[in-house]
């Protein structure tokens, strides 16, 4: 563990106390753990703080939990993860929150925080069906209009749900349930000739 690394995790002890869980070193960075109540205020300490000066969300992300080895009954599902950077003391930190309620997973927008969160909200509402309250333009950024679902929730089904094609009767684009059928694909072998016999030669 370096040294810098270990300073930013001393101040950020510092700074928040108990509004955040411990802070872990881990692949080079630091991650810190706050909870969904306080999201909004630790993101803009974070930012303002003299100390930490994280100006700049490099990304934010939806994950689903839902498939991890040892997650337990009652624990939540879903999570928004922000990489932060700060340029004035050249340091990166992960910021991680979960949604309380898997059912409909809601947090707080962090629009108002760095501008730049907006897209990424929209792409995590779309792929993960987060919903970031406040935010100011919560439409799909990926998907279609009418696209049922959210396609990297572990339960998604791989196929989806519904395919969409050109109607030339009804000259527009028409959604149909999905007509793929399921099959096992086994791949060819294909060797050059001769393999695996002996050549002559010892």
């Amino acid at each position: 563990m370096s040294a810098k690394l270990e300073r930013l995790r001393q101040k950020l002890q510092e700074v928040f106390g108990d509004r955040i869980g411990e802070p872990m070193i881990s692949h080079g960075e630091v991650t810190v753990m706050a909870r969904a109540a306080n999201y909004r205020d630790v993101a803009l300490e974070l930012r303002d703080h003299p100390d930490l000066k994280f100006e700049q969300l490099i990304d934010l992300s939806g994950i689903d939990y839902s498939a991890v080895a040892g997650r337990g009954a009652g624990e939540p599902r879903f999570a928004a993860v922000s990489h932060l950077l700060s340029v004035t003391h050249n340091w990166r930190l992960r910021l991680r929150v979960f949604a309380t309620d898997d059912a409909s997973p809601i947090l707080p927008t962090l629009t108002g925080v760095w501008r730049g969160a907006n897209w990424y909200e929209r792409e995590a509402y779309d792929l993960y069906g987060i919903v970031f309250d406040g935010h100011p333009d919560p439409r799909r950024i990926l998907t279609d209009y009418g696209f049922v679902g959210h396609p990297f929730r572990k339960d998604f089904p791989i196929s989806g749900y519904v395919e969409m094609r050109y109607d030339p009767e009804q000259q527009r684009v028409v959604y149909q349930p999905v007509t793929i059928e399921p099959r096992e694909v086994t791949p060819r072998i294909v060797r050059e000739e001769g393999y695996g016999k002996a050549d002559g030669r010892g």
